[in-house]
């Protein structure tokens, strides 16, 4: 795993931002930064330099499906991977991911050899 990866988490959910920024920190991934809503993360992604972003499904007022529409419609953004994170595996769900052009797609609970795995697959170390 590249150490030098700066990855975004996205969750409006504090225990959720800690639990995986603990099981990125398992894998060897340390520099994480944190949003707690859609826009926030969208305004760091515009002003930051990140590698990946892992993001919930779930948050008010921007979602995660909308946050990485706003990814994929920047020019500057459009080719970041991007993880989506949700407790819910139904299909439309995954479907709607994956028009929107999601890299990969984490159900919850996880743990951390989950997480490595989907990370090396969207960066292309798998």
């Amino acid at each position: 795993m590249d150490r030098s990866l700066n990855v975004l988490i996205v969750d409006d959910y504090k225990t959720m931002l800690r639990i995986i920024r603990n099981l990125l920190k398992q894998i060897d991934i340390n520099n994480v930064d944190e949003a707690t809503d859609g826009a926030e993360a969208l305004a760091k992604l515009r002003a930051g330099s990140f590698g990946l972003v892992i993001s919930d499904w779930n948050m008010v007022p921007m979602t995660g499906l909308q946050l990485l529409q706003e990814v994929r419609a920047d020019s500057r953004l459009r080719a970041l991977p991007f993880i989506m994170i949700t407790a819910e595996s139904k299909a439309e769900n995954v479907i709607a991911a994956k028009q929107a052009g999601v890299s990969n797609y984490i159900v919850k609970p996880f743990n951390a050899e989950t997480l490595r795995e989907k990370i090396a697959k969207v960066l292309g170390h798998a």
